[in-house]
């Protein structure tokens, strides 16, 4: 990973700001093309001469954006994609061929750091500078440090990453044979492992390059309903957010209405899980008035268009949401229920899913952009980061307009979200070059691919 104290990104065909309306671009031809990075944060934006000594990247024909927010992940998956017996199922269908039954492969500490580091270098060379990663991963008598190992990758590879530490308290119904490795931890071992969590890694301020999250993996079926208070609780006097899924499929609406007499939202509101602090995974299935609910607490959505659509769950309402002015961003999922962990493809279907169901000006490919960048910042409580302009972070990436897909653009700022698949040259994050020429400095790629093969046929002899 290159570091320097000063490096100028210098002609940049177009700066897309992540900035709300107008904002959004700056106007090159006006304001100067050239960006300086120092010391971690964004310098100055504008017309800029190269100091002695200054790393200059040459931005022609190409744009600078922010680096993208993913706000929910479960980087473990990245090891499970594509698995036959869950190709063709639903959520509950292939938590239990999926997640559920190969978790028992996840029973050393090395499968886990290869799974994450996959699964970053999968989001870095798509450009993306924070990962929340959701890692449920955790049982009772565990043999090794999932979190440290998470973090560790990340701290490798340069990226902000936020551990949403997840798991359960009860024996979840849902799951059909579970192995051990799916034992549920009692509510005191959770509060324990989340304070000595929030001690080892979290960070306050507007820019962390770590925190941690307190994140049950779903508030109906994963916890008793007399825990939701005391976790929302404990998160607040420990300072830190709370995660969790919610309403992925109509068996979410369906459970709440016959068991609790409410809607889910409903539900954990009644419970302390609604607030600025707090963010759901998917909410695809909402009400007019759960909407509201959403926008008038601040609680935030982690949209993830690609999951939902692999698994038939549905189009979650997120243009709804953020025109009543709620908060919206944008993550991949897992990669067993995507097959991917790429926020360039992620962006692309966001802008195509909502406009295919409510019409052609349902999401414009700026409002997208701003989702995926600022809107993941603010959900996750990061005002110095998400944005392009002077003292803000140095997460930014460098995207060349070099593929034919992208010729022939009369407006090559949309290419980021209307083109699809695209390949930065340049990634900084905090100022760091953790891509550089197209490339991740220090990494093994053809071995990381190796090792990847390695696991999953490992995992499918097993499971022969």
């Amino acid at each position: 990973m290159t570091t320097s104290t000063s490096l100028l990104i210098r002609h940049a065909q177009g700066i897309l700001t992540g900035l709300p309306g107008d904002a959004m671009r700056h106007d090159v031809a006006v304001h100067g093309a050239d960006i300086r990075v120092a010391d971690g944060l964004i310098e100055a934006i504008g017309t800029l001469e190269p100091r002695p000594g200054e790393r200059v990247i040459d931005a022609s024909r190409s744009l600078v954006m922010p680096g993208w927010v993913n706000t929910h992940h479960h980087l473990f998956q990245s090891l499970l994609k594509g698995i036959p017996a869950g190709i063709d199922e639903g959520l509950m269908g292939w938590l239990s061929a999926v997640p559920v039954a190969y978790r028992r492969h996840f029973d050393h500490d090395e499968v886990m750091r290869l799974a994450a580091r996959l699964g970053m270098v999968e989001l870095l060379l798509s450009g993306c500078t924070t990962v929340a990663d959701h890692q449920y991963h955790y049982y009772p008598g565990m043999p090794f440090d999932a979190s440290a190992a998470v973090f560790d990758e990340a701290e490798a590879l340069g990226l902000r990453f936020v551990l949403c530490r997840g798991g359960q308290t009860i024996v979840r119904t849902i799951d059909v044979n579970p192995p051990p490795q799916v034992r549920p931890e009692t509510l005191e071992q959770f509060f324990t492992s989340v304070e000595r969590d929030v001690h080892r890694y979290h960070q306050a301020g507007p820019r962390p390059m770590r925190q941690v999250v307190s994140a049950p993996t779903t508030p109906t079926w994963s916890v008793a309903v007399d825990h939701l208070k005391p976790m929302a609780q404990e998160a607040r006097r420990l300072g830190i957010r709370l995660h969790s899924h919610l309403s992925e499929t109509q068996d979410y609406v369906t459970f709440c209405r016959e068991v609790h007499g409410c809607s889910p939202v409903e539900f954990v509101g009644r419970h302390g899980w609604l607030g600025e602090d707090v963010w759901y995974a998917h909410l695809v299935h909402l009400t007019p008035d759960e909407i509201r609910t959403l926008a008038e607490t601040g609680t935030g959505m982690a949209h993830c268009p690609q999951s939902n659509g692999r698994l038939g769950s549905g189009v979650a309402p997120a243009p709804e949401l953020m025109r009543a002015g709620g908060r919206v961003s944008l993550a991949v999922d897992g990669a067993a229920s995507n097959e991917a962990a790429d926020m360039f493809h992620e962006a692309h279907t966001a802008w195509m899913v909502h406009r295919a169901v409510k019409g052609p000006r349902a999401l414009s490919t700026d409002e997208v952009i701003r989702i995926g960048t600022a809107g993941g910042a603010q959900v996750l409580g990061m005002d110095g980061v998400g944005t392009l302009a002077p003292g803000q972070a140095a997460d930014l990436v460098v995207l060349p307009l070099n593929e034919p897909r992208q010729w022939g653009l009369h407006d090559p700022a949309v290419a980021p979200v209307a083109c699809g698949a695209a390949r930065p040259s340049h990634v900084l994050c905090a100022g760091r070059l953790v891509v550089d020429d197209g490339a991740i400095p220090g990494l093994d790629l053809e071995r990381l691919h190796a090792d990847a093969d390695e696991a999953v046929h490992h995992m499918r002899r097993a499971m022969a």
